[in-house]
């Protein structure tokens, strides 16, 4: 399935796409966003650690390109849609917990760049997105994946605020570490060949550093109704 022509932003047919840097708050703000709005929700940066988690069960070198390559298209990879309890599969079993752990964060960068693996996953995002009514979050919703989305927002915060955040989620207090961390994996998949992190074009920057997740969401829904689509007045109110 490639992107429909159409850019309508009728309830049904809405996309939102987010793009952004790590630890920038993308997954709180589009499951918000898709939850205020009534959407369902898609994230494709759990794809690719469901990928990267598979691969690693299975014993394949994830820095093998090769290795990689050949393997990528054997994991069954299925994504829930709903805002509100979002789930993630690999061949069946639940990975959501699985996916989130230190190996796995270690290994996503080098696994997402293999052209390959993106190709395949891109099939899967496309597939999800259908007909639209979803915010997708993501690297590059709004510049590869889905680049007619009639709403495109580009969210950062500074490094030192994305790590706080980061560390908080992950119950660590090593903030130093953790900023090395979301740095090395911003220059890695700003550097990639095959779609790289970038802000698309007629993209919104929205910086959350100084903002709360409830004024980001707010921002976002005023984008969408701003853009032409319906939008009640108590999903505008955050009511």
């Amino acid at each position: 399935m490639t992107p429909a022509d159409s850019t309508s932003l009728d309830g049904d047919r809405l996309v939102i796409a987010v793009d952004g840097t790590s630890g920038s708050g993308k997954s709180s703000t589009s499951r918000g966003v898709a939850a205020r709005l009534g959407l369902r929700y898609l994230d494709t940066g759990a794809m690719f650690r469901a990928m990267t988690w598979w691969l690693l069960r299975e014993g394949v070198d994830v820095r093998d390109v090769a290795a990689v390559t050949a393997a990528a298209g054997r994991p069954r990879i299925e994504s829930g849609t709903d805002p509100v309890a979002p789930t993630i599969t690999v061949d069946g079993a639940d990975v959501s917990i699985e996916i989130r752990r230190d190996e796995v964060n270690a290994a996503v960068s080098p696994v997402s760049a293999v052209p390959e693996v993106r190709a395949r996953l891109l099939e899967l995002q496309r597939e999800v997105i259908g007909d639209g009514g979803i915010v997708v979050e993501g690297r590059d919703i709004g510049s590869v994946v889905w680049p007619q989305a009639g709403v495109k927002v580009y969210l950062s915060a500074d490094p030192d605020a994305r790590a706080q955040r980061r560390t908080a989620e992950q119950g660590g207090t090593d903030v130093a570490s953790t900023q090395q961390s979301l740095l090395e994996r911003d220059r890695i998949d700003s550097g990639r060949a095959t779609a790289p992190l970038t802000m698309a074009e007629g993209a919104v920057h929205v910086d959350s550093t100084h903002l709360t997740l409830a004024e980001v969401i707010d921002t976002i829904v005023d984008l969408a109704a701003r853009a032409g689509a319906e939008v009640a007045p108590e999903a505008r109110e955050g009511s």
